[in-house]
């Protein structure tokens, strides 16, 4: 039996972790994903499982090479960003994988500041907002100021995408798509780390820099492997690959983040405050972007609608889009008058909606409004002609056509790829293992007007 040509992708998100199989023609052959359970720090603040997380690695690895239909020409990583693994000597951690989702002690913060110069002009040399443990330099800055006997036995801290490939490798190496990610380690104007960074001798903890392009070394004595990408940047791939006029893409998930990779203007302090970051390219190109924590007040709030109206949880799937449900304010939002983001959904009596439908229409109201500022932060200065939406929210029929009518000059699409993410971890190291040219339809687009 021929065994077919593939690349094997980890993909590991904070919710789900996927293994998947792309062929030489970067079609999605094999899909499986896993959950896991999280464990608790020292502080009792749900996180990952570290160990299980290492053992689902080789697992799934070691089963997938044996399968008698796949021939495993690569492997290669994406995952969540804002998460170091503080590795010792011997190569087990000496911290947990503390969630980035934990609050920042103000007294560290607070400290850190004083030591270094003010927020907005450290924000600035770094292009990262002040987002606490979000910045993983200032994890490492707490780390070794609370924890400095421990600290001392860090050989090497990795981010997650850069450790799952240790985990195979033995090498460690760092890559440009986690440093430059809203790290507040990185001065992006020196193109080196951060003055604070090597005054606190953080550096000598930091692995050595590899493009995310090449290779970290190999698995099973002939397998290459790639260093790992930060999720978000290795999303963009695929389209940077497929598209040559101005976009921007609007990944959607827990996060949903507007990124435009044709605005190479300044972040003033002002788009900070909102949310504006810089993440990079695996060619070390800056990539400006704003967050919005929208996937996330979506799950919550459906939750709370289906409580109330007694539907199943996934009820807001079968509603379809009626344009007399959604009114919208004619009134237009520039950065000049941006009001500040707020879900407020959170706060409307449930019991004016005569039905889900109703009040569903009035939550992705609120969602889209706050899509809008958030991606008209980073379209302002540089333009695009299309708007490209991938992940959950560009399935949903209500959120696409809330969104096309708020922007009539530019060509709205909700976008289908075989798992952006993982595809871009794919064909970041191409000539790895694929003699054939990529593919040029790779996105499957729908236009919503």
């Amino acid at each position: 039996m021929n065994k077919e040509p593939v690349i094997l992708i980890l993909d590991v998100g904070k919710t789900n972790k996927k293994v998947l199989l792309f062929n030489q023609q970067y079609q999605l052959v094999f899909e499986e994903s896993s959950h896991f359970e999280e464990i608790f720090d020292e502080d009792n603040f749900p996180t990952e499982n570290l160990h299980e997380l290492t053992n689902w690695v080789f697992t799934s690895v070691n089963k997938l090479l044996q399968a008698d239909n796949y021939d495993i020409r690569a492997i290669h990583f994406s995952g969540y960003g804002a998460s170091l693994v503080c590795l010792d000597l011997a190569g087990n951690p000496v911290f947990p994988l503390y969630n980035y989702l934990k609050p920042y002690p103000t007294d560290f913060k607070n400290d850190f500041f004083e030591r270094y110069g003010n927020e907005e002009k450290i924000s600035m040399e770094t292009c990262s907002p002040m987002l606490g443990n979000l910045n993983s330099g200032l994890q490492l800055y707490r780390l070794k100021h609370l924890f400095p006997s421990k600290f001392d036995n860090i050989e090497y801290a990795l981010h997650l995408p850069e450790y799952l490939s240790y985990i195979l490798t033995k090498k460690h190496f760092s890559n440009m798509t986690s440093i430059g990610c809203h790290t507040m380690l990185w001065n992006f104007g020196q193109q080196a780390y951060h003055s604070w960074v090597q005054s606190e001798f953080i550096h000598h903890k930091l692995a050595p820099i590899k493009n995310g392009n090449e290779v970290a070394g190999f698995f099973s004595d002939n397998i290459p492997v790639g260093v790992g990408l930060h999720d978000s940047s290795a999303a963009l791939i695929p389209y940077l690959s497929s598209f040559s006029e101005p976009f921007l893409l609007i990944s959607t998930g827990t996060w949903c983040i507007s990124m435009n990779a044709f605005n190479d203007q300044p972040i003033p302090m002002a788009e900070f405050k909102q949310d504006v970051l810089c993440y990079m390219t695996y060619q070390g190109k800056p990539v400006k972007s704003s967050r919005l924590f929208a996937g996330n007040e979506h799950e919550i709030q459906v939750k709370r609608l289906s409580e109330f109206f007694k539907k199943p949880n996934d009820y807001f799937k079968s509603v379809q889009y009626d344009s007399l449900k959604g009114v919208f304010s004619s009134k237009e939002i520039t950065p000049d008058n941006e009001p500040s983001i707020e879900f407020s959904f959170s706060k409307v009596d449930l019991n004016q909606f005569s039905n889900y439908e109703s009040a569903y229409h009035s939550l992705i109201l609120n969602l889209v409004e706050l899509q809008v500022i958030s991606s008209n932060l980073v379209l302002h200065g540089a333009p695009v002609k299309k708007i490209f939406v991938d992940g959950g929210f560009g399935k949903n029929v209500v959120f696409m056509n809330m969104l096309a009518k708020r922007y009539p000059e530019i060509e709205v699409y909700s976008s289908v790829v075989s798992q952006a993410s993982a595809l871009g971890a794919a064909m970041a190291i191409h000539s790895s293992w694929n003699l054939n040219p990529i593919p040029t339809k790779l996105i499957e687009l729908k236009r919503f007007i």
